[in-house]
């Protein structure tokens, strides 16, 4: 019981190097330089909280929903791209989780196979190279972010999602 809870802990304050990833692959479309900050962006003021809360409500609701895995799956794909849009756009979790679903009713196919292939990516990294999840793990975020910057056209001139 104690290592359950140790997990969910550990998840938890691990949750914002997420955003960190995302910071970085922006400073990367952007030709900027990365410095080692950049990676913790979201332990920064009120972003902490802002994030393990997201994630505390997220897990809550995934937890309860992987007893029947399509409601968990579901749920993954109706949250996909709200941290990216609570990070770049300032938007709240259900304006967040609103156009994530928006979003997800006109490119599911996309979605769907993309983001397929990035767990497989990062699957095959864990199970067939073991050591190999270190180079695999930031996929998914990768794939997250590529298709959060096509989806949703928020780049400085435009500040609309696409949908």
């Amino acid at each position: 019981n104690y290592f359950s809870w140790t997990i969910l802990a550990t998840m938890i304050f691990l949750f914002p190097l997420n955003i960190g990833f995302y910071k970085i692959y922006r400073k990367m479309d952007l030709k900027e330089a990365i410095v080692l900050q950049d990676f913790f962006s979201g332990y920064s003021g009120i972003n902490f909280f802002i994030y393990i809360s997201y994630y505390l409500f997220w897990s809550m609701i995934y937890n309860i929903t992987m007893a029947t895995v399509v409601f968990g799956v579901i749920w993954v794909f109706v949250t996909l791209f709200v941290v990216p849009l609570m990070f770049f756009e300032n938007k709240t979790i259900f304006e967040s989780i609103k156009l994530n679903f928006q979003a997800l009713k006109k490119h599911f196919l996309i979605i769907f196979v993309c983001l397929f292939a990035a767990i497989f990516i990062k699957y095959i990294g864990i199970f067939v190279f073991g050591i190999g999840i270190l180079f695999t793990y930031p996929f998914v975020n990768a794939m997250i972010y590529a298709l959060y910057k096509s989806l949703f056209v928020e780049d400085k001139l435009k500040e609309t999602p696409v949908y």
